[in-house]
């Protein structure tokens, strides 16, 4: 029996009438008498009996709509599942991300993402980049964003927005009219709020400034970007930060100006070369990216 015979086989037993049939699988009658038909010649058996306008199932159909009704339950499960993996109810999507990326851009971008996929699983993580490769080698996260290209054979790595290093400080650190305005390197604070120094964007900043002979005293070590505007806000010194993080400062406690010539930053879609994404996971990284365009924008008004 064919997947169509079985529809209508179990279609008619169910209701006891072509007509019935024919409504419950949106088809027309003379078509489930066609495939009736058909379904009887292949087995070679007469399954129903026409008597007085009504059909009844001979003693072998009654022993064959036992199987075929398993089957049937089988194939509205399949149906189901097809349907869920579909609209993202029977998966998961796993986003893990460096903090600074996590804190500044995820959550708009997960605001987006739900108002299409409201009832999907998700799971978000934080880790460093090194971190990050180990979590997609293994399959703990879909894919995963970040502000270093980690070079490895077993990831493929996009860069889906750029933006430049910025220089953020107290209100007053300035004159108002050179807000937003780019800072010239040689004129940077030498007393700054930075990462350690293996941090590789920070690592581009000291690096820029030997270039010049600029001394540059780190009087404040943290482990985050995130941290180190949360000090600039509180008033605790000046800070180089990415620009996605520059993006969402409160511009009533912090004065921001990119530094010039400008250092710039990617931002990396990082994905596992052997796992292709699904399509909800592939809907939540086009969010990210709008999220990051926007702060771009936001970080040049």
């Amino acid at each position: 029996m064919r997947l169509r015979h079985i529809e209508v086989f179990h279609a008619i037993m169910q209701v006891g009438s072509i007509s019935g049939a024919a409504q419950v699988l949106h088809i027309s009658q003379p078509a489930v008498t066609k495939v009736l038909q058909h379904c009887e010649m292949q087995l070679g058996l007469k399954l129903f009996e026409r008597v007085k306008g009504k059909l009844y199932p001979t003693p072998e159909a009654q022993k064959l709509f036992t199987e075929v009704d398993r089957v049937n339950r089988d194939l509205q499960s399949v149906r189901r599942l097809a349907n869920s993996l579909r609209d993202g109810a029977a998966e998961t999507v796993k986003l893990v991300a460096t903090p600074t990326v996590a804190t500044t851009l995820v959550p708009g971008a997960m605001t987006a993402w739900r108002k299409k996929y409201a009832d999907m699983r998700c799971q978000l993580a934080t880790q460093h980049t090194r971190e990050i490769v180990s979590a997609l080698l293994v399959g703990e996260a879909d894919f995963a964003l970040s502000l270093q290209d980690p070079r490895h054979p077993g990831i493929q790595c996009e860069s889906v927005a750029q933006g430049p290093m910025t220089v953020i400080a107290p209100p007053g650190t300035w004159p108002a009219a050179l807000a937003d305005s780019p800072l010239p390197i040689a004129e940077l604070p030498t007393r700054l709020i930075a990462l350690p120094e293996d941090d590789p964007l920070g690592a581009r900043v000291l690096d820029a400034c030997a270039l010049i002979g600029r001394d540059v005293d780190v009087h404040t070590i943290v482990q985050t970007y995130h941290l180190a505007r949360s000090l600039v806000e509180s008033g605790a010194g000046v800070a180089v930060i990415d620009p996605f993080s520059a993006a969402t400062v409160d511009i009533n406690r912090v004065m921001r100006r990119p530094i010039a010539p400008e250092i710039q930053v990617d931002l990396f879609l990082l994905t596992p070369n052997s796992a292709p994404l699904s399509l909800a996971a592939r809907s939540l990284v086009d969010c990210l990216k709008v999220a990051a365009r926007n702060c771009h924008a936001i970080s040049h008004s």
